[in-house]
């Protein structure tokens, strides 16, 4: 059995996989599968999500599917109702708006708040030193690294400035991911928590 995620860039596509399966495997009879959907950023990720997930969830394969999860960074799209402007609203709208143009019971739509960079700092530890050490107080709370400097583009500002080179989203990403304990992200993180939570009650009912 396995889950379909469906994400929006390399980073997702080459990190994701292991780094959710080393949270949900120890807490299952048998390990779980997840097999990578790389779209080519959020716009297509919205626009052809409902047409690839009921192809996956139609197809002969369906019965092998627990289910898909789909996963979008918070910050960057470009699609909320201007006058939904705090990320609890915008994660809500966002989520029913996406869930209900795929409206099939086995889709999923789940937000990184407010990127999936937030994880990893919720470990300063992976960081090398000169970096954990320039890290705001903020960070104690990953997901309240907001819109202003989201995770992402603080690390692009912190590591030229603390180390002489620029930081990589996919192969800086996905080697502090390898690093990263996915336990300790979920105790810091209320909405990965979220999307780990319901992937184990979806994995254990198939099991």
């Amino acid at each position: 059995m396995k889950f379909i995620l469906f994400v929006e860039g390399y980073t997702e596509d080459k990190s994701l996989k292991q780094f959710l399966k080393k949270w949900l495997d120890p807490r299952l009879t048998e390990p779980v599968g997840i097999k990578t959907v790389r779209f080519e950023g959020w716009p297509e990720l919205i626009k052809d999500a409902p047409r690839k997930a009921i192809l996956h969830l139609n197809s002969p394969a369906k019965k092998d599917i627990i289910a898909i999860i789909s996963l979008l960074d918070l910050y960057g799209p470009t699609f909320y109702p201007t006058h939904i402007t705090g990320y609890e609203e915008r994660y809500n709208w966002a989520k029913k708006d996406v869930e209900d143009k795929v409206d099939h019971p086995k889709f999923f739509q789940f937000f990184a708040v407010h990127e999936v960079e937030a994880w990893l700092l919720s470990d300063p530890d992976i960081f090398p030193d000169k970096v954990k050490r320039a890290f705001p107080s903020k960070i104690k709370c990953p997901e309240t690294v907001n819109f202003d400097e989201p995770p992402a583009k603080l690390l692009e500002r912190l590591y030229p400035l603390h180390t002489g080179r620029s930081y990589k989203k996919v192969v800086n990403g996905k080697e502090l991911f390898t690093r990263l304990d996915p336990n300790l992200a979920y105790q810091k993180c209320p909405k990965l928590k979220e999307l780990l939570d319901k992937m184990l009650e979806l994995a254990k009912e198939n099991e």
